[in-house]
């Protein structure tokens, strides 16, 4: 009997309508307004959302997707797969799915919030393995034994000594001119696939496997070859695979992989116009070189940051649904003897969450802009498509990690606890910041590209002087970003052309740390212009006051850390400087009393949220976990003050 059939017959997996808590448990959900509604489809794609978020949110709704923390390790890995195939049951056409970006990133931004660990099978199996399948061959290539899953797909592609350098993998496949076919092989134990779910845990596996093709002692570059794995009946001939150790996040059946002359046939090698392996033995491609013929038969991973970005932001809004829950809900000593207050009257407190709250629309705006770039890009756009794609990857995800931390310490001891999600959050981030390619090194890529390959877009009013512009002012606020981004990139430029000649990497190490400062830049930019865009649709709507704020906090809080710079090159004067700090307080009191209205806006399913003890002052199992601080004894001045925050670490 399988782990969902076991839990549907425990009552915890009784099924509850999407929008309602437990009927034993009494909703603090307020009732929607207008401006709930408006900011939930400027954020959900609008007209897009029925068909693009919908389906999904509302599978994750039900009884078989409530996380279960108890499990061991195994069985959850186990029940990963389970889930796998109610998505793939979910689905018209899972060739349609694997083709469509905008969908392949709104599963992973559901699905990463109850089970990280289907978000990574769901990635690799539809878009990293059926996708590549897919864009080769013409479309030709009988697909239907992986959309059905009677067969899971996996992809391999770094090996345990080739990681970013990927390109210089040692895995061979050899021309058998003989039995016309190819022979697969790992020559040394470096060449080891790393880290693939290769293991017999979820059924028969093929595998897309990235590996150097060899005709007649002829090294022609590294080609994908289809390769099955397992059967009915375990790993096959050939295959070695070696389960690795735990680590941190939710449970993946990650592996070593090797071949040991593992006969594959002619039709095993994916092919399309940028590689083609001629009936003579001679290879044709419409690409100039091997390392871009590499990258173009590996396109899927830029699909695959797209999806690492959309996992990120949805994880970033359901930390903030719990802990501003849980702020709500959470009361201590108030300013007098016997008053008590919620965590939320505090402004240590709220103001937090409201930045990380403005910071998340941010990253959401920013995502969808990415995403329909890279769908709609033209081939003369790709490069800065892709680009766009590999920044947004690494701001949102590096911005989640932040964020799901923040909540995690605001909601104390008891962010702690499993069964409450948000320490399990933050680990499950750390996996999706390295996934397909480490934040800093595609960073550095765009750095690389973008010193001399990028142009900083005009001001909104060049001819202006900065002393006559006010803070008060989004477009001043995002013309002072344009002007970090080129103070970045000249120092980077200028460390460049005054680097040491003739050594290479001396003058890329003296001015990388200005390109990824430009890189950096670029991404809050670029964030600014996705949420003010946003500001614009929402004109005349019940959310544009508060959407408008909100973009404003975000913008000043990303120049207080440029405001050294921005005043030394005189873009700021000395009077901005000092406004910074209160017209952010400002903007921060002012937003303070929507704070609920806001993240209510992210639309998280209640039921799932009802499963979580803090969200609903729940203590059951909890009751360890007080802070101290509980029992402290407001203070009662002799004169009256502010009310003193003594709670801001809080229980």
């Amino acid at each position: 009997m399988t782990l969902l059939t076991l839990a549907t017959k425990d009552s915890r997996w009784t099924t509850r309508s999407a929008d309602t808590y437990r009927p034993d448990r009494a909703s603090t959900t307020p009732a929607l307004d207008p401006a709930v509604t408006e900011l939930t489809g400027l954020l959900f794609e609008e007209d897009a959302r029925d068909r693009v978020h919908t389906p999904w949110r509302e599978l994750i709704s039900g009884p078989a997707f409530v996380p279960r923390p108890e499990l061991l390790p195994a069985e959850r890995a186990d029940l990963s797969y389970q889930r796998l195939h109610l998505v793939n049951g979910a689905l018209d056409s899972p060739e349609e799915l694997a083709l469509d970006p905008r969908r392949l990133a709104a599963l992973h931004e559901w699905t990463g919030v109850v089970d990280s660990g289907l978000t990574t099978l769901a990635g690799i199996h539809y878009n990293l393995f059926l996708g590549s399948l897919l864009d080769h061959d013409g479309h030709q290539r009988d697909v239907s034994r992986y959309a059905s899953l009677d067969r899971t797909g996996t992809f391999l592609c770094t090996e345990l000594e080739h990681g970013n350098d990927a390109a210089a993998l040692q895995t061979v496949a050899v021309l058998d001119r003989a039995r016309g076919g190819f022979v697969l092989h790992t020559p040394h134990t470096g060449a080891q696939k790393f880290m693939p779910n290769t293991s017999t845990v979820g059924g028969p596996k093929s595998a897309v496997v990235a590996a150097r093709l060899l005709v007649d002692g002829e090294d022609h570059g590294v080609f994908l070859f289809l390769t099955p794995l397992s059967d009915d009946m375990g790993i096959l001939p050939g295959v070695t695979v070696r389960p690795l150790p735990p680590r941190i996040g939710s449970p993946v059946d990650h592996c070593l992989t090797s071949f040991d002359h593992v006969w594959l046939p002619r039709t095993a090698l994916l092919e399309a116009d940028h590689g083609r392996l001629t009936p003579d033995g001679r290879v044709h491609s419409d690409v100039g070189n091997r390392r871009k013929r590499f990258l173009r038969s590996i396109a899927r991973v830029t699909t695959g940051k797209l999806c690492m970005s959309a996992a990120a932001t949805g994880v970033s809004r359901t930390a903030l649904a719990i802990a501003v829950r849980f702020a709500y809900n959470r009361h201590i000593s108030g300013p007098k003897a016997g008053t008590r207050i919620p965590l939320a009257a505090h402004r240590s407190h709220h103001g937090r969450l409201l930045y990380a709250v403005a910071t998340t629309y941010a990253m959401t705006f920013l995502h969808r802009t990415a995403v329909s770039r890279w769908a709609e890009h033209s081939p003369g756009e790709r490069a800065d498509a892709e680009r766009l794609v590999a920044v947004t990857k690494g701001w949102n995800t590096w911005q989640a990690r932040a964020i799901a931390t923040e909540c995690r310490e605001r909601c104390g001891a008891r962010g702690l606890f499993a069964a409450n999600r948000l320490a399990e959050l933050v680990t499950d981030l750390e996996g999706t910041i390295t996934a397909e390619g480490d934040n800093l090194v595609i960073w550095l890529k765009a750095a690389a590209e973008m010193i001399f390959d990028h142009e900083v877009p005009p001001h909104s009013a060049p001819d202006a002087d900065p002393a006559d512009r006010h803070l008060s002012d989004t477009s001043f606020l995002r013309d002072l970003l344009c002007d970090v981004e080129t103070i970045w990139q000249t120092r980077a430029r200028t460390a460049l052309r005054q680097g040491r000649a003739g050594d290479s990497v001396a003058r890329w190490n003296a001015a990388s740390p200005y390109a990824l400062e430009l890189v950096e830049a670029h991404a809050q930019r670029q964030a600014a212009d996705a949420f003010l865009a946003a500001v614009t649709r929402s004109a005349g709507s019940a959310a544009h006051p508060l959407l408008q704020s909100l973009c404003r906090l975000f913008l000043l809080k990303q120049l207080t850390e440029h405001s050294g710079d921005l005043l030394a090159e005189q873009r700021m004067t000395v009077d901005h400087v000092r406004a910074l700090s209160p017209a952010i307080e400002q903007i921060i009191g002012e937003l303070a009393p929507h704070l609920r209205t806001l993240v209510d806006a992210f639309d998280i399913p209640e039921n799932l949220l009802a499963e979580i003890p803090l969200v609903h002052g729940d203590a059951t199992h909890m009751d360890h976990g007080d802070h101290a601080l509980a029992s402290v004894e407001p203070i009662t001045p002799a004169e009256p003050v502010a009310p003193v925050d003594t709670t801001m670490m809080t229980a």
